[in-house]
């Protein structure tokens, strides 16, 4: 099966094919070269002449018939013959002088090549050809197909000649009409009954496609007494094929006049300089497909028309026409019905055109005061409750993605849209919008999957740049009931004609809801959204580029006061050095004679000269972290925990602390040593801080689990992302999906607990929450080491002491737990 058949059949409409009949195969129907069926309608004859010699390429079996020279006689011959030299002339004069496209026997051509090689432009000529019983008379509509030459004769029913003037009244009549309706329904309501006057056909509908692949419906109806109505009524995609479709975009108008008739072939049978049939796209007397012609007689139908409406080179629908006789329409009639299509086309646009200013006009005040009632552009201005930014298009909700930080207004969002977006918008150009009203669809997905995976129906958006940064509008389903002639899923049935697609008619009406689908976004919507796009971009841009030069001055001021804390610590060491030195020097040579008073302050100036050497180790050494490039590298956090533990395993076999470890620890992209340095802190920390004798087993446990993504400033998770969410998480129950979950590391123990009032504190450098000589004394600097170490490999750190006492004297409850993550893990896996 073809792409094309393939994309637009559905499953359920080939299933139900396989369940009515084994013979029958609607993917024929889809695959039909409706242009190339090698015949004409047999009450006119077709002759196909080379443009630059007049010799007839091709010829139509019936020319017997209805010229009066047989088909082998007139094979090879210079046209000239059957139609004189001046008529000839004026056959040439009156076509259009159009470049060939591609021959339609190319492997590159696609199936309707075939189709644009032919063009649409055609003129009718009275022409006189001679017989054996006299001159006969013939309208002949010709046009051009390649280097070809095509003329189609109609023998001129007797009656005399067309008069114009009798005959525009009922144009000008229609046309005026037509003027007068205001809406699209008023419309084509005006105009099938003015194309029913002008042909005497039973029954015309004016028909509207929903998209350019999707069923059709009746929208405007003029019938005879005694016909069903079919007002409202839905019929299947099925019904009118793509190739089809194409054909009708191409030409105006089709006429069948005869669903019985004996097609008359051609000669030859296969053009030798294409080895297929003559196309016959623009053709009037091309002959029908057998699909078609079992479908009209399925609903009792003995001729036809269709007059093709158009809006921006689009196929909007179609006026069909359904004789119960064989009707023959003169090329007068058929140039009229032509015509009053062309200005229905125009009358709709232009009434299209008018709601469609009338809307964007409305959607521009709305916009202006969305504007206006924003103190500022700012993105949280534009995404608060009330802003009006979803309202703005009628949705359910908005969301303004800028990196990873995601704004939304109106409706919780749905679970899948994050990710459909960032997929949508790498394929989607920046700047333009992207709309459907139909995502399962597009993303092939069938409703009760879409539903579960939180896939909303209808979705709008426009790009601000290739990394993710986009705004954008959703809805969620909107059921639709619909009234079909026929199950669209099940469009093949056993009718008098055979097993072909056969309408029911309003006798056996079938009623479905259409769902997946959201109502549909409009051209003044899409406008709008792109205007405050416009207007959200310059101030994002202008933003970038202050942010930029802010990181650029503040890149610069870290810089300054890197240097300057390297320097400080550098520098100031040695003349600490000789202060302790000194009084060292004066304990030693005079320690003798000094009183007990001196000689203890001296000694608390050594004391205070080796502490101040110990801070400035420190600052130099934190100075140094935002200097020092990370070596990324994917490692055994295991492995690295094991070197640790040769610095830190003192400190805890010392205060008793026992080591626990849950599980294996996962492999996690990091830099070795600054990881090291990481866990070396939080052990001897842990040690530090682990319970008193007397009050139980003093413990530390060190493990990984999957928690929510951390937010905020670093202090605690978003969500509870803690110590117990991080178990859940790890126990495979926790909340989320792998895509809104990060892989943290812990390390908790059951020590006095730290007050929720001070966490922050803790991470800041020199600060302690006990006397230095208290808890086996220290500088404050550990965690916050830890901190920037997390932070230079783009992770989060946060602290949890969820029953920690109030009181930091006495310290608080059962244990702390740090949590940490690495940033970004590509590569992480067991």
């Amino acid at each position: 099966m073809s792409d094309e058949v393939r994309g637009w059949l559905t499953p359920r409409a080939v299933e139900a094919e396989a369940d009515v009949s084994q013979e029958f195969d609607l993917t024929q129907c889809v695959r039909e070269p409706i242009h190339l069926l090698g015949g004409v309608q047999s009450y006119g004859a077709l002759i196909a002449a080379r443009l630059d010699d007049a010799v007839v390429d091709t010829v139509s079996r019936n020319a017997g018939d209805v010229l009066g020279r047989e088909a082998g006689e007139l094979l090879g011959r210079p046209v000239t013959e059957l139609i004189g030299d001046e008529q000839w002339a004026l056959v040439r004069e009156s076509t259009s002088v159009l470049e060939a496209a591609v021959d339609p026997a190319s492997p590159d051509a696609d199936p309707d090549a075939g189709a644009r090689e032919v063009t649409a432009s055609s003129g009718v000529l009275p022409l006189t050809v001679e017989g054996g019983g006299g001159p006969r008379s013939y309208d002949v509509t010709v046009h051009r197909n390649g280097d070809l030459l095509v003329l189609e004769f109609e023998p001129r029913p007797a009656g005399g000649p067309f008069v114009f003037q009798n005959f525009y009244p009922k144009v000008r009549r229609a046309l005026q009409k037509l003027q007068g309706a205001t809406d699209v329904t008023a419309c084509c309501t005006a105009a099938v009954r003015e194309v029913q006057a002008l042909t005497g056909y039973d029954r015309v509908v004016a028909y509207r496609f929903d998209g350019r692949d999707g069923p059709g419906q009746v929208i405007a109806e003029a019938r005879n007494e005694g016909r069903e109505p079919w007002l409202g009524l839905w019929f299947p995609a099925t019904d009118i094929p793509p190739q089809a479709r194409r054909l009708y975009a191409r030409n105006w108008i089709r006429v069948i006049g005869d669903v019985d008739d004996r097609t008359a072939g051609l000669v030859p049978e296969l053009r030798e300089e294409t080895g297929q049939p003559l196309d016959l796209s623009a053709s009037v007397l091309r002959t029908v497909s057998g699909y078609h012609l079992e479908y009209l007689r399925n609903i009792g139908v003995a001729s036809s028309m269709s007059v093709s409406l158009l809006h921006e080179g689009e196929l909007w629908g179609l006026i069909a026409c359904h004789g119960d006789e064989p009707t023959r329409l003169t090329p007068e009639v058929r140039a009229a019905c032509e015509f009053f299509g062309i200005a229905l086309s125009l009358q709709l646009a232009a009434v299209a055109g008018r709601e469609e200013a009338d809307e964007l006009a409305r959607s521009r005040r709305t916009l202006a005061t969305l504007l206006a009632r924003s103190a500022s552009l700012a993105p949280d201005a534009l995404m608060r409750p009330g802003s009006g930014t979803a309202e703005l298009l009628d949705a359910d909700g908005a969301v303004l993605l800028r990196g990873a930080e995601m704004l939304t207004t109106g409706d919780p969002v749905p679970g899948a849209l994050r990710g459909l977006l960032a997929r949508l918008a790498q394929e989607a150009p920046v700047g333009e919008v992207w709309s459907t009203d139909r995502l399962p669809e597009v993303l092939g997905l069938e409703r009760e999957e879409a539903e579960e995976r939180g896939v909303p129906a209808g979705l709008l958006f426009l790009p601000f740049n290739r990394d993710g940064d986009l705004l954008a509008w959703w809805r969620h389903e909107q059921p639709a009931p619909r009234e079909w002639a026929a199950d669209p899923a099940r469009p093949v049935r056993t009718g008098p004609g055979g097993e072909r697609l056969t309408p029911r008619g309003s006798a056996a009406v079938y009623r479905a809801t259409v769902r997946g689908r959201s109502a549909p976004w409009s051209p003044a919507q899409r406008v709008v959204a792109a205007e405050l796009w416009r207007e959200v971009s310059g101030v994002l841009s202008r933003q970038v580029v202050e942010l930029e030069a802010r990181n650029t001055e503040l890149s610069r001021t870290n810089e300054d006061l890197d240097s300057f804390a390297h320097a400080a610590a550098h520098d100031l060491k040695e003349p600490l050095r000789g202060i302790s030195n000194a009084a060292a020097f004066i304990v030693e040579d005079a320690g003798t004679v000094l009183d007990a008073t001196s000689l203890r302050r001296l000694t608390t100036v050594r004391r205070l000269a080796e502490r101040m050497d110990g801070l400035l180790d420190s600052l130099l050494h934190f100075s140094r972290l935002g200097q020092v490039g990370l070596v990324r590298e994917t490692l055994s956090v295991d492995e690295v925990l094991d070197d640790a533990l040769e610095v830190a395993g003192g400190r805890l076999a010392e205060r008793g602390v026992t080591l626990v470890r849950p599980a294996a620890l996962p492999r996690l992209r990091a830099d070795r040593e600054r990881l090291r340095e990481v866990l070396e802190n939080l052990l001897v920390n842990a040690a530090k801080y682990a319970a008193d004798e007397g009050t139980g087993e003093r413990r530390v446990w060190i493990e990984a689990v999957r928690v929510p993504a951390p937010a905020g400033d670093g202090t605690r998770g978003e969500g509870g992302g803690g110590a117990n969410a991080g178990t859940e998480a790890g126990t495979g129950t926790g909340a989320g999906t792998d895509a809104d979950t990060v892989t943290a590391l812990v390390v908790r123990d059951n020590g006095i607990g730290i007050p929720a009032g001070q966490q922050a504190d803790v991470l800041q450098l020199f600060r302690r929450l006990h006397r230095r000589d208290e808890r086996g004394g220290g500088s404050g600097v550990g965690l916050a080491v830890v901190k920037r170490i997390v932070e230079r490999h783009g992770g989060r750190l946060w602290l949890e002491s969820p029953a920690a006492a109030p009181d930091p004297d006495c310290g608080g409850g059962p244990g702390t737990a740090v949590w940490f993550t690495l940033g970004e893990q590509p590569e992480e896996g067991p």
